[in-house]
C-alpha cells in the first residue's frame, strides 16, 4: 500500500505509480540548531532522473515539480485550469487549436529568458521516438503540431478533437532548449542530474543514496516561497523518519495507518503536530499478467477475486483506513462506477472458477494441476515496501490453502520498475495516484500493451472502441456513460484486482502556518514559517 503525502504543484498531467512514497519532511529550528527556513524531505528511493520528459515515478514528480513549470497550472480548490507560464490563452471554434499567449516576464535559472522556442522543442523531444518515455508520449499523440507563432505565441494543433485537450497541452512541462538542444541524447544528458528550471526553487546539488537540494529561486517571477530551501533526504525506513519527528528533528511526512493509530494520539504528539487526513485520487491493485499461462484466463482472474480476503486485509495492515473499490476510477469521482459491488471473500465460489478454467488437484498433492502443470506463480514485490510484503505473506497463505502455489520476489525499486517495463513479472502489487484528468486510455488500452502503463497485456476490442470514443466525447453525461461501462468490462475481465483507495496520512509540526488541505492535496510553497514564539505564522 503507498504511504502518499500529495503536494500539489504540477502534478496533473500524468499518472504515477507510488510504493513507499514518503514525502515531504521537515525539520524544526530552535533546540536543533537548523535553519527554521529550510524544509527536510524524505523520499523513500532514489530518483533515477530530474528530468520531466522522461521522469516515472513519483519521487520524480516530486521534485520536478517545485523546479520546473507548466504553461498552465490547475487551481488546487476548483480544479480548474489557470494561468502559469502562459498569461492566457484561446480555443477555436473546432477545438482543434489551441493558442496560448506567453508571460514576457519569466526567465529561466540561469538567466536565459523563456520563449516560444523551449515550447516548441519540449514537444519536439517528447515525441521523439529515441526518447524513453512511452508513458508520456501517450498524452501527446492526439497532437498534430505545436508552431511558433511569434517568440512569446505558440500553437497546439490536435488531429481531432479530445475532451482534455487543454488540459494535457497546458499541463505540459517545459524545458529549456538552450540547455539541452546540444546533440546529447536527452536520456543521458547531463543536466538530467543538474536542472535548470522556471519554477519557484532551483537545482542546488545532489548527494546520490543520501539528499537532493533546492533553493529558493531568485529569479522567480512571482511571490517567493517563504520556504527558502528543501532538502530530499533519501531515507526508506518510515519508523526512523517518525522517530526523528517526536525528537524535534523532523516537521512534516506521511505515516502509515499503523503509526497514525498507534504512535500519534498523544496530547503531546498533538500539541505538535497537525494530523492530516484527506482523499486524493489513488487505488491499490494486484495485476496480473494475461501473458503468463494461468492468468490468461479471465475466469482464473476472477478467481482471485474471491480468494483474497480484501476486508480482512484492510482491517489487519491498513486499520480499516481505507475504502475498497471495484475499478479503475476515482472512487469519489463521476466515472466510478457504484453499480458494482465488490466481489466478497468466498474461497469455495473461487476454486468453482479455478476448477471450471480446468485446475484441479488431479494427484492429491494439495497444489492445484492442468494437463500436468502445477499451478505456482510468483508474486514480484519491491522491498522497500512493508504493506507489500505483509501482504505477499497473507496472499501466500491464503492462496496455499486453495491449492496454488505462491513465490516471493524482492526487488528495489529501480530494478521492481524495470521488470514492469520490460514486463517481466506475472503478479504484481502497486498503487496509481491518478491525478484529475481520468482518461483511462494509457492504462488499458491494447496500444498501451508494448511500452505504456498496460503492463498486464490487457486487451479487448469493445474497451478500446469505448476510450477511443470517451477521448472525443465533449459531452460529459455521454462520456460518463461510456466510462461507467468501461469499468464493467474490467470488472468482468479482472486484469487487476481492485484493493482500495486510501487516504494520505500526514503529520505537520505546528511550527508552520496556513497549512491546508486542499482539493488537490497540500501546497508547500504557500506555507508560512514560524515566528519568534515558534508557532507558525497563520498570516
Amino acid at each position: 500500500m503507498t504511504m502518499r503525502m500529495t503536494m500539489y504543484r504540477k502534478s496533473f498531467a500524468v499518472i504515477f505509480p507510488l510504493m513507499l512514497v514518503m514525502s515531504l519532511t521537515t525539520c524544526t529550528d530552535g533546540a536543533s540548531g537548523r535553519d527554521p527556513g529550510t524544509l527536510y524531505t524524505l523520499l523513500g528511493a532514489e530518483p533515477g532522473t530530474l528530468n520531466p520528459v522522461i521522469a516515472s515515478d513519483a519521487y520524480e514528480a516530486a521534485i520536478n515539480g517545485h523546479i520546473y513549470e507548466t504553461l498552465l497550472d490547475m487551481n488546487r480548490d476548483t480544479l480548474e485550469m489557470e494561468p502559469d507560464l502562459a498569461e492566457r490563452w484561446d480555443i477555436s471554434p473546432d477545438k482543434r487549436r489551441f493558442r496560448f499567449y506567453l508571460k514576457k516576464n519569466v526567465v529561466w535559472s540561469d538567466g536565459v529568458p523563456f520563449t516560444a522556442d523551449d515550447v516548441v522543442y519540449s514537444f519536439k523531444v517528447i515525441m521523439d521516438p529515441k526518447t524513453a518515455n512511452a508513458h508520456r508520449k501517450v498524452n501527446y499523440i492526439e497532437i498534430e503540431a505545436v508552431n511558433k507563432v511569434n517568440s512569446h505565441t505558440v500553437d497546439f494543433i490536435y488531429k481531432k478533437q479530445y475532451f482534455l485537450a487543454l488540459r494535457i497541452c497546458g499541463g505540459m512541462t517545459i524545458i529549456p532548449k538552450h540547455i539541452f538542444d546540444d546533440g546529447t541524447d536527452i536520456n543521458t544528458h547531463k543536466n538530467n542530474r543538474h536542472p535548470v528550471g522556471t519554477g519557484p526553487y532551483v537545482f542546488s546539488n545532489w548527494v546520490t543514496g543520501s539528499r537532493i537540494v533546492l533553493a529558493v529561486n531568485e529569479r522567480f517571477r512571482d511571490k517567493k516561497p517563504e520556504i527558502k530551501r528543501i532538502v530530499y533526504r533519501v531515507i526508506p525506513e518510515v519508523n526512523v523518519a517518525l522517530q526523528m519527528a517526536k525528537k524535534g528533528e523532523l516537521d512534516l511526512m506521511a505515516v502509515r495507518p499503523i503509526q497514525w493509530v498507534r504512535q500519534t494520539d498523544s496530547e503531546k504528539f498533538n500539541k505538535e503536530f497537525y494530523k492530516l487526513k484527506y482523499y486524493t485520487p489513488n487505488y491499490s491493485y494486484i495485476a496480473w499478467n494475461t501473458r503468463f499461462g494461468p492468468f490468461s484466463d479471465r475466469r482464473v482472474r476472477q478467481a482471485f477475486g474471491y480468494l483474497i480476503n480484501r476486508d480482512a486485509i484492510l482491517e489487519k495492515l491498513l486499520f480499516g483506513l481505507g475504502e475498497r473499490v471495484t475499478g479503475t476510477f476515482y472512487k469519489n469521482g463521476r466515472y466510478y462506477n457504484k453499480n458494482l459491488v465488490p466481489r466478497e471473500y468466498n474461497p469455495a465460489k473461487g476454486r468453482d472458477l479455478l476448477k471450471a478454467a480446468g485446475w484441479t488437484d488431479s494427484d492429491n498433492d494439495g497444489i492445484l494441476d492442468r494437463k500436468g502443470e502445477k499451478f505456482s506463480f510468483t508474486f514480484t514485490i519491491s522491498s522497500g515496501s512493508k504493506f507489500a510484503e505483509r501482504l505477499a505473506s497473507i496472499l501466500k497463505e491464503d492462496f496455499s490453502k486453495a491449492g496454488i502455489e505462491m513465490n516471493i520476489n524482492r526487488y528495489e525499486w529501480a530494478v521492481f520498475v524495470t521488470k514492469l517495463t520490460k514486463r517481466d513479472f506475472e503478479a504484481v502489487t502497486l498503487s496509481w495516484s491518478l491525478g484529475y484528468n481520468e482518461d483511462p486510455y494509457d492504462l488499458w488500452h491494447s496500444s498501451q500493451m508494448k511500452e505504456g502503463f498496460n503492463f498486464t497485456g490487457f486487451h479487448n476490442a469493445e474497451a478500446d472502441r469505448i476510450m477511443e470514443e470517451g477521448r472525443k466525447e465533449f459531452n460529459a453525461e455521454r462520456r460518463t456513460v461510456l466510462f461507467r461501462r468501461l469499468g464493467e468490462i474490467l470488472y468482468e475481465e479482472q486484469p487487476y484486482t481492485f484493493m482500495f483507495c486510501s487516504p494520505d496520512l500526514v503529520i505537520a509540526s505546528r511550527r508552520f502556518g496556513n497549512v491546508k488541505v486542499h482539493q488537490a492535496g497540500l501546497n508547500m510553497e504557500e506555507w508560512t514559517v514560524a515566528d519568534d514564539s515558534g508557532r507558525g505564522n497563520d498570516k
